[in-house]
């Protein structure tokens, strides 16, 4: 409990783009919300921004402030969900990447996942930095200077990551325990050598695509199964309690 009281009344930055992955985001932001943080969904343009499941285009959700009108100094943490064509549009901007700079140059916690450490690449952060990351992007993670391990969640100083979706309940113990100033429960090693590459692609992405157009409606209620999964995490914290809507917002 001590934890979740730290949570409580910080307010957390969401820097996301159209093509989010929408569980990335929306099981995050619930679980911060149940814990009493204030979120806010920044991004490049006003109005709203669209998410993916994985190849099936999501919900459209709204954007609370652009990066003209904020700064990192008015936060105490950053998510950056990731999804393939989010982070590939936030590395590509000036704004984006200053906006995650300055988060890191004042030592404030940075929790992304899947293709999401992209933009810290582009921003320039990953020099001698141990992570992980969706394990198609594992050379780009490493020809930026960082050690990738292929483990569910890695925690690094002000960092935390996570390989994608299918490891968003650890990730989302891990970044509230980050965003807490707690300890990491499951520290990345130093280590001189990064995990190999991967012999064969996840199976994930390819099966999506082959079943996900005929059949929508089980991709959803896999999603709302994740969604309460992290629910679960939340409440275990805040003594059993989350609203109606937090619990939609993870599921829908």
């Amino acid at each position: 409990m001590t934890g979740r009281k730290k949570l409580a009344g910080q307010r957390i930055a969401v820097l996301a783009a159209d093509g989010f992955e929408k569980v990335e985001l929306t099981a995050p932001v619930a679980a911060l919300r149940g814990a009493g943080t204030e979120v806010d969904i920044i991004s490049l343009k006003s109005g709203k921004i669209r998410g993916m499941n994985l190849h099936m285009p999501a919900d459209l959700i709204d954007v609370d402030w652009t990066l003209d009108d904020v700064s990192a100094r008015d936060y105490d943490g950053l998510l950056i969900p990731g999804g393939f064509m989010n982070p590939d549009a936030l590395r590509q901007s000036g704004d984006a990447r200053d906006f995650v700079r300055a988060f890191d140059l004042l030592d404030k916690p940075i929790a992304t996942l899947c293709h999401g450490p992209w933009v810290l690449a582009s921003a320039g952060l990953l020099s001698g930095r141990t992570l992980t990351s969706w394990p198609g992007v594992r050379d780009d993670m490493v020809n930026a200077g960082a050690t990738w391990l292929d483990q569910e969640v890695v925690r690094d100083g002000n960092l935390v990551t996570s390989r994608g979706p299918q490891d968003i309940m650890p990730f989302v113990r891990e970044m509230l325990q980050l965003f807490a100033g707690g300890p990491a429960s499951s520290a990345a090693l130093r280590r001189r050598h990064s995990d190999p590459q991967r012999e064969n692609p996840s199976a994930v992405t390819g099966a999506a695509a082959r079943w996900m157009p005929r059949s929508p409606l089980g991709a959803m209620l896999g999603l709302a199964l994740l969604g309460a999964g992290v629910m679960a995490v939340s409440r275990a914290g805040n003594g059993g309690r989350i609203s109606a809507t937090e619990a939609r917002t993870a599921s829908e």
